[in-house]
This record gives C-alpha cells, sequence and structure tokens, in this order.
C-alpha cells in the first residue's frame, strides 16, 4: 500500500528547513503600532486599517515569523495597512513567542527549549489557521474582496496553503522556514518568494526593512 498524504508529509525532506538560529536573530525597529486587537476564534488577532482615502477594499492576512506580535510585525502590518488593504494577523504562538525566552536580543534562556516549542506550537497552528482565515473572510470580506496573504518564516506554510484554497487569489513570504515539496503542489494562485539573502521588498508599495539576516 501507499503512504497516506500526512506519512508522505512527514518524511519528506525539507526544501526550507525548520525555522533555526538564524531566525532568532533581529534588528528592532522605532515606531508606534496604530492597529487594534480583537479576538477571532479564540485566537488574538492585530487589525491595521487603511485610512478611507487608501483603502482599496482588499484584505491582506498576515503570518508572523518566531517573534509573533513584535513591535517590527505590527509595523510591517502598518505599512501595507498605508498601502491600502486592510491588514489582519493572527497570534498563533498565543503569547508565547521565542523572545519571551530570551535575555537580550543576543542571548537566549539556557532552559530554553526551542524544538519542543516549535513543536507545540507548529501543531496548534495547524489547526487555527483554516478556522481564523474562514471566519476573517466571514467577517470582514464582501463578495467584491479580494485576499492575499504574506508569511515570514514560520509563516510561510501557512502561505502556500492558503493558495490550494479558494480565498486568497496572491500570496508571498520572505526568509522561509518548514517548506516541503508538498506545500507547492497544486497550487491554485500565484506565490512571489525571496530567500533569505535578499533585501525585502514588500510588494504593493509598501516597503519597510524587516529584522531577518543571516
Amino acid at each position: 500500500m501507499g503512504q497516506s498524504s500526512s506519512q508522505q508529509a512527514t518524511s519528506e525532506p525539507y526544501l526550507a528547513k525548520p525555522s533555526g538560529s538564524c531566525c532568532l536573530k533581529g534588528t528592532i525597529h522605532e515606531g508606534e503600532s496604530r492597529g487594534t486587537w480583537e479576538t477571532i476564534t479564540d485566537v488574538e488577532t492585530y487589525i491595521s486599517k487603511p485610512t478611507p482615502e487608501k483603502a482599496n477594499g482588499n484584505i491582506l492576512l498576515y503570518f508572523p515569523d518566531v517573534w509573533g506580535m513584535f513591535p517590527n510585525g505590527l509595523l510591517v502590518m502598518d505599512a501595507f495597512a498605508d498601502a491600502g488593504y486592510l491588514v489582519l494577523g493572527l497570534d498563533y504562538f498565543r503569547g508565547d513567542p521565542v523572545w519571551k525566552h530570551r535575555k537580550d536580543r543576543h542571548t537566549q534562556n539556557p532552559d530554553f527549549d526551542y524544538e519542543a516549542w516549535k513543536r507545540k506550537h507548529t501543531a496548534f497552528a495547524d489547526v487555527a489557521v483554516p478556522k481564523w482565515v474562514a471566519a476573517v473572510k466571514k467577517n470582514y470580506g464582501i463578495s467584491t474582496t479580494k485576499f492575499a496573504c504574506v508569511g515570514y518564516c514560520f509563516g510561510a506554510p501557512y502561505v502556500c496553503n492558503e493558495l490550494k484554497g479558494d480565498t486568497v487569489t496572491v500570496g508571498a513570504f520572505a526568509h522561509p522556514a518548514f517548506l516541503k515539496e508538498h506545500h507547492f503542489a497544486d497550487l491554485k494562485s500565484k506565490l512571489f518568494f525571496l530567500n533569505p539573502f535578499s533585501v525585502l521588498l514588500i510588494f504593493y508599495r509598501a516597503s519597510i526593512s524587516l529584522m531577518f539576516g543571516s
């Protein structure tokens, strides 16, 4: 008998490995986030709205890296909103991003089990993201709304997953992690991606430097 899809996914080699030590480095950006928080499908969600004169009627879904709802990420979402999108990002780490397990920017707590942390939050996000996307579509979308999604590091697989469905029409990721060949099978929509060594250009006219580096 052949392997099931779940068995095949488990045995596949990684094309983009799980989040590693390079994902724990970062640069702090300055600024005050302006969005609001709402609970959607029991997950805390950051929402950044465009000004009425810039609003294009479309929605961008944001899947964060291992730093979660860090100020950098909130500012990135605000930048997307400045380009005209209603932006929603979910905290699938549930208040437990990696920065809470660090003494400072450069030093990890010695008792932090990064591998166990990844397993725990991946298991939750795999289940939570589809429910969250469906709720966002129902509560915020209308018949003319177009959906895009963007993911960084930990969030990259969820971009691919959404591009296989009927909600999202375009997606992008940078510095991806956890990607295997099956993530790229049966994509229905366009995917834009950048590798870790690229200068990150945020599409749709929003430009902001991110914290990723090698």
